[in-house]
This record gives structure tokens, sequence and C-alpha cells, in this order.
């Protein structure tokens, strides 16, 4: 079973949606079976590098609130992250703009480190109030999770794996993704946003019974001597015993 995942970095849903997925595959009977890759998704590609805004100001200014009511959703989500243990410090946390991030994360796929410098940004963003978008920063985090760091400054010095983050962007408009976190199970199932663990659970026994549990062929005819066949035995033989 695949399970590919579009998220962003900066995108409290998209680590909250990852804990719940990780909670519902700890219980699955074949988690050993099952792949899960991440797509690149920018909520906001023309976010700055450097912003001289809070977390709070950011979300006001987006959405067209108060200082009080951007406050007052991120403890919403603050509260959602602490029932799967994410702690978010959203009184320090330091918006940016993340294609570097996606694309030093595409030079971690192309290692086999997807997954763990996926975790690390993430901590890094909501917990550690780290600037993701700060080249220093990410050459130090991928060397955290043991990625050579003079490859991850020349992927930053220059446009590698971008064509790669372009590309996952593409897909994500082809099948119709308008927020993130966005999962795609087998190419075939869809489950948009952070759905809570059951739903999770359900989905990976619903579609594990659906590509695998095959319904058994219905028998059409009858076994007389027009219907005979070979087996492993032999063939089976009718002998007129009247033609001598």
């Amino acid at each position: 079973m695949k399970i590919e995942i579009w998220s962003d970095f900066v995108c409290p849903f998209c680590y909250i949606g990852k804990r719940r997925l990780e909670e519902a595959l700890s219980t699955f009977p074949h988690k050993d079976q099952v792949e899960v890759s991440y797509k690149s998704f920018e909520l906001d590609p023309n976010s700055q590098k450097d912003s001289n805004l809070s977390i709070h100001e950011a979300l006001a200014k987006k959405y067209g609130t108060s200082i009080e009511q951007a406050k007052q959703m991120n403890a919403n989500v603050g509260q959602q992250a602490a029932t799967v243990g994410l702690d978010f410090n959203f009184e320090n946390m330091k918006p940016t703009n993340t294609l570097d991030a996606h694309r030093v994360a595409k030079y971690a796929q192309s290692k086999g480190k997807e997954e763990p410098l996926t975790e690390r940004l993430l901590q890094a963003y909501f917990t550690d109030s780290l600037h993701i978008g700060n080249h220093e920063t990410l050459v130090r985090l991928a060397t955290e999770e043991g990625l050579d760091s003079e490859e991850v400054k020349a992927v930053l010095n220059g446009n590698d794996f971008e064509e790669l983050v372009r590309k996952d962007e593409a897909e994500a408009r082809e099948i119709g993704v308008q927020g993130v976190p966005f999962f795609v199970i087998n190419q075939k199932y869809a489950i948009s946003g952070a759905q809570p663990t059951e739903v999770f659970k359900s989905a990976l026994e619903q579609v594990w019974e659906e590509e695998n549990n095959k319904t058994p062929l219905k028998p059409i005819g009858t076994s007389d001597a027009n219907g005979v066949a070979c087996t492993d035995d032999g063939c089976e033989v009718t002998v007129d015993k009247n033609n001598k």
C-alpha cells in the first residue's frame, strides 16, 4: 500500500495529520507493507523568506481579523496539536517561504532520508521556533539527520530539486487538491485534511480489504463430461463403455 501526502512545513494541520496517520498505522496489522512518501505544497508561494510579522500578525493579515482573534485561532489549533502529543510554540514561530525547505526535502528523499527530515523540519518550525527559510538553519537540520552539509549547501546555492517541487504542485492541481494535508492511497483513494485517527484506521482497513481480498469467482455450468479439465493429478477422461 502506498500513501502519498501533500503538505507544507508551515501548515499546522499537516503536522497534526501526520501524527494521526502514524497513530493509525501503529495498530495496522499490515503496517510493514505500507510505504509513505511526501509531496511538496506551498501554502503561500509568494511569502517572504524573512518577515517582521509574528505568526499572529501574519494570520490576522491573511484573514482580515484582529490580532486577538488570530491568537484565539492559533490557541484552538494548539489544543488540537496537544491531543497528539505536539507542542506548538505560536509565540515564537517565524513565518517564512518554504520553497528551499521543500528542495532540501527532495534532496533528502534522493538519499533515503525524506521521513526523518520532514519530521525534523516540522518540529523545527512549530516547536523549536527555528527559521526554516534560512539556509544555515536548513543545512544544520539536514546535517542532524545524517545528510552531507556540503551537498546541502550546493543544493541551496542553486536551483536543484526545484523541478521536483513544481512537479508535485502541478500534480496537486491536476487532481484537485484545494488544501493540505491531502492523502492519496494507492493513487485511487483520497483523504482531505487532518482527519481523526479513527478515520485513518478505517481507511487503511477498507483499502487493504478492497485491494487484497478478491471476491471468489462464481462457477457457471455443470460438472458433466462437457466440462472436464486437467489438474496437477492428471486429466479427467470419460470412457464410453459401449465403444470397445
